[in-house]
């Protein structure tokens, strides 16, 4: 016997399942939010060079007079009759006030910095980052920043948290990343300077790995085999339900501080009732503790109604059925394990490039949504509705045709939707909304089949090693992603090429890694080595009696 027979005589699908599984995805319905905050809380609202008399006062200029006299002195204007962002004349063009004057006959005067600060129209984004501390021109790289720093601490807490879970306890590091997550979030909503401000984010963004692995294990070592997939099901329509939620909440909230404030504030509750999970018994057993296991396991028995059978369950018993598990854990594997055997290696190889392809794509279609020209209430909203489909075909073609097909076909139709969108005219902006959406769909997708994918290639002795590994690759896509957009100043179309371009490799990376559909678990390296020779093998089959037919 092992574990997962004294769960299902305690009870792996009763009563206490259903409560935890819909406690710990609760605050998955705002890491959407903490993840694209961004598209919101650094929003460019249109702006101009705000006016001044050189005399050590600023004028009283508003936004809407645009087309008034001041405005028309100093501010020039490009070929479309916009006013200019980031320029100011350096001597008034008195000459275009003349009745026969016209604006353009000023665009071969000498131009000059902002040197007063900037006005912005507030009238979509009242309070932004950008309008707090001029994130524009010579200093709009630093948005971009935010976002990367951000995912650094996702990043930096992937690996922290990863390993401090496994020495000191799921709960117990689940409960200090709510309170982390708490705190950072409330302190950047009030940061009175731009480093805080990311400091703080570095720290949220640090936290939330903690919250996603240890809900993970919590909920796959509390629950019977038979529910995993609904529950990860569940729990990834959970993510995509916060991504509907965000731009309903940022649009009544339109300042920044308290959209923060109110996106964070729900982990205060979270922390508060995280008291009440049980340590993973599984976990205890590991680290020598079988008593403290066996009372939470009689403790979920009684939640179940089968408090008799948990009072049959003994420490003997626990620690004979979890003798396979304690001999597993004493065997040492690391990273360079990954890479000593053939198949092995190709696996680790393709498998990051397709992470890191996957998250470097998807973050950079979905942070900076105002560059399609749309309304970035309405396209977040619609880049959030498309994953409902998307996911459900992913797991559909996953269940029935297999996760090679899946990931391969997910990350080239991405591919080439994105660069599809560089020759659709900037003027069609509902046709490229629809096939970014679509693009983003399919990398929604492709990010679902990663997650199955990975914990099935990989064996039982290395593979909490190699979800890490390409894990923490992922991260590195995702801090690189926002950087990328920086290109634009030189080739408009360049950071969607470089997209598209990604997409479409680790498309066909994916055609070399295995296939796992109904096969089961690998436990050993040998395992994994053998069913890729056997691979080999039956894809060179075909081709021998075409052979000697020939002759």
């Amino acid at each position: 016997m092992a574990f997962a027979v004294i769960l299902e005589a305690v009870g792996g699908t009763g009563k206490f399942q259903a409560v935890l599984v819909l406690l710990l995805s609760f605050p998955i319905l705002f890491m959407a939010s903490h993840n694209l905050l961004q598209n919101f809380v650094a929003a460019v609202p249109d702006h101009r060079c705000r006016l001044g008399l050189g005399l050590g006062h600023k004028l009283n200029v508003t936004w809407e007079p645009l087309a008034g006299d001041l405005v028309t002195l100093f501010v020039p204007v490009d070929q479309q009759g916009r006013a200019d962002k980031c320029r100011l004349y350096t001597e008034p063009q008195w000459h275009l006030l003349w009745p026969n004057g016209t604006r353009g006959n000023g665009s071969g005067a000498e131009t000059q910095p902002c040197t007063d600060g900037w006005e912005y129209d507030r009238s979509q984004f009242s309070n932004t980052i950008v309008t707090e501390w001029d994130l524009v021109c010579e200093r709009h790289a630093l948005r971009h920043l935010v976002q990367s720093l951000y995912m650094a601490g996702v990043l930096t807490g992937s690996v922290v948290f990863g390993r401090l879970s496994d020495r000191y306890g799921r709960r117990t590091l689940l409960l200090w990343s709510h309170f982390q997550l708490a705190v950072s979030g409330t302190c950047g909503a009030f940061s009175t300077s731009f480093p805080l401000f990311c400091f703080w984010r570095f720290l949220s963004g640090m936290a939330l790995p903690g919250i996603t692995l240890n809900t993970l294990c919590l909920c796959l070592e509390w629950i019977s085999t038979k529910i995993r997939m609904p529950v990860i099901t569940f729990c990834s329509y959970t993510y995509t339900a916060g991504q509907l939620l965000l731009p309903g909440v940022a649009y009544l909230i339109r300042d920044y501080r308290w959209l923060q404030l109110a996106i964070t504030l729900p982990s205060f509750l979270c922390f508060l009732y995280s008291w009440w999970f049980p340590e993973s018994a599984r976990w205890l057993v590991m680290m020598n503790k079988p008593e403290e296991a066996l009372k939470h396991l009689k403790r979920v028995a009684n939640l179940n109604g089968r408090g008799q059978q948990g009072e049959e369950v003994t420490v003997a018993m626990v620690e004979c059925n979890m003798q396979a598990e304690l001999r597993s854990s004493k065997e040492s594997f690391g990273v360079l394990d990954l890479f000593k055997t053939p198949v092995l290696r190709r696996t680790t190889f393709c498998s990051a490039l397709v992470w890191f392809s996957t998250s470097f794509c998807y973050y950079g279609l979905a942070i900076d949504l105002q560059g399609f020209g749309v309304d970035a209430y309405l396209i977040q909203l619609i880049f959030g509705a498309v994953d409902i489909p998307a996911k459900l075909v992913g797991f559909c073609t996953m269940n029935y045709i297999g996760r090679r097909f899946s990931q391969a076909s997910s990350l080239g139709m991405a591919g080439v939707i994105i660069l599809i969108n560089i020759f659709i005219p900037q003027e069609l902006r509902a046709l490229r909304t629809g096939f970014a959406a679509f693009g983003k769909g399919c990398l929604a997708a492709s990010f679902a089949c990663c997650f199955l994918h990975a914990g099935e290639l990989y064996p039982t002795v290395i593979r909490q090693t190699g979800v890490g590994l390409v894990n923490t690759i992922a991260r590195v896509g995702a801090i690189v992603a926002p950087l990328v957009r920086l290109a634009a100043d030189q080739l408009p179309f360049l950071p969607m090429a470089i997209y598209g371009a990604m997409a479409l490799i680790a498309g066909a990376s994916a055609c070399w890694l295995p296939e796992t559909l109904n096969r089961p678990l690998p436990d050993t390296v040998e395992e994994v080595e053998n069913r890729g020779r056997e691979e080999k093998r039956e894809l060179a089959e075909p081709q021998i009696p075409m052979m000697e037919q020939s002759v």
